[in-house]
């Protein structure tokens, strides 16, 4: 008869276990799915902060590279009125992820740089003066459009657009957050760096948009 208790004893103290390990898989397999769930709604929220700006700039031309040609040919000058419509933003889709199961937090890293994502300029010429053997040519023409497609990038930041796309950036952010703790998750960004100063367009996105020009 104690045997046959301490067999049941035994056998209930195993099946406690059995069904606390497999209870305990299935919650460790619900919060895994949770987090990829999770994970995948905070991409459908990352999409590109984008705030625009209008510029309306006097540009002041003078071909001083040949200088010969415009001793004995005259000279070429051209006043420019330059309107511009540039386009700054944060591609949030390169904002890396990790989920921490045991802590229920995702981990936000590496938060982009600011971009110039697109820049539309309009043109006007006035006081446009030529050489009386030295007129503008289309490869002039050219040259002028980039330089002054140019002086409008370098007017950027300064203009105030680098400030408010990081801020638009950051409240993304905090709806994240908010996103995230409806599921009674946390969400750790802790390792992101939004800088709301003035910034810097990075050389190659510069490059690039002069080159589609």
């Amino acid at each position: 008869m104690e045997l046959l208790f301490l067999g049941l004893f035994f056998g209930a103290l195993l099946a406690y276990f059995i069904f606390y390990r497999l209870s305990r898989n299935r919650k460790k397999e619900k919060e895994q799915n949770q987090s990829v769930v999770l994970m995948e709604k905070i991409r459908a929220v990352c999409k590109f902060i984008t705030v625009e700006g209008d510029f309306s700039e006097i540009y002041h031309y003078q071909n001083v590279k040949d200088k010969w040609i415009n001793l004995f040919l005259g000279s070429k000058k051209a006043l420019i009125l330059i309107e511009a419509k540039a386009h700054v933003g944060f591609d949030l889709t390169k904002l890396q992820m990790n989920a921490d199961v045991d802590q229920k937090t995702i981990f936000l890293s590496n938060f982009p740089q600011p971009e110039l994502l697109t820049i539309e300029t309009d043109f006007k010429y006035y006081d446009k003066k030529e050489g009386w053997a030295n007129p503008f040519t289309t490869s002039d023409l050219t040259d002028i459009n980039r330089e002054a497609k140019q002086y409008i990038v370098e007017k950027i930041p300064n203009s105030g657009l680098l400030n408010e796309a990081s801020n638009q950036a950051l409240e993304t952010v905090l709806l994240i957050e908010k996103l995230v703790e409806t599921i009674n998750w946390k969400l750790d960004y802790s390792a992101l760096e939004i800088n709301t100063n003035q910034q810097k367009i990075s050389d190659e996105n510069v490059k690039q948009q002069l080159k589609n020009s």
